[in-house]
């Protein structure tokens, strides 16, 4: 799949998919994640567009006699779609899911910084999971 490289046919195909904005912080960290990997914006007309819509969900789990929250599952699906800029016809339509869990401690901004970290995280995995997937179609098409 990635045989010549940076220069390779692959490589070039991905590198033409423009990515739309995507709403909220995840959006934001799913969008930049995207563009790093599929080397976005080397080419100046984009023969492709990736829409991307996220559903992240933040569940309590694992109560104490005081009904405390111990633990939690942070969990982020994405459903996107490749689509052909010159004839909108989609090329690609799936989803991509990842989850984490933590720990919820007493230490309030150590809870949020873990929040933090695996929504990062996450958003890295739902990344690398897309562009998989949009390279081997996009090397399908060829």
């Amino acid at each position: 799949m990635y045989a010549g490289g940076g220069s390779g046919e692959v490589a070039r195909a991905v590198s033409s998919v423009a990515v739309a904005p995507i709403e909220g912080q995840s959006g934001w960290l799913v969008r930049n994640a995207l563009v790093d990997r599929l080397g976005a914006g080397k080419q100046q007309a984009p023969r492709y567009r990736l829409d991307v819509r996220l559903d992240e969900k933040l569940q309590g789990l694992g109560l104490i006699g005081n009904d405390a929250i111990t633990r939690e599952r942070r969990t982020l699906r994405a459903r996107y779609q490749l689509v052909d800029a010159s004839n909108g016809a989609i090329l690609l339509d799936a989803t991509a899911s990842a989850d984490a869990g933590l720990d919820v401690v007493e230490n309030e901004y150590a809870v949020i910084a873990a929040e933090q970290t695996a929504l990062e995280n996450l958003s890295h995995e739902i990344a690398d999971q897309i562009v998989t997937r949009v390279a081997v179609r996009l090397r399908q098409a060829r």
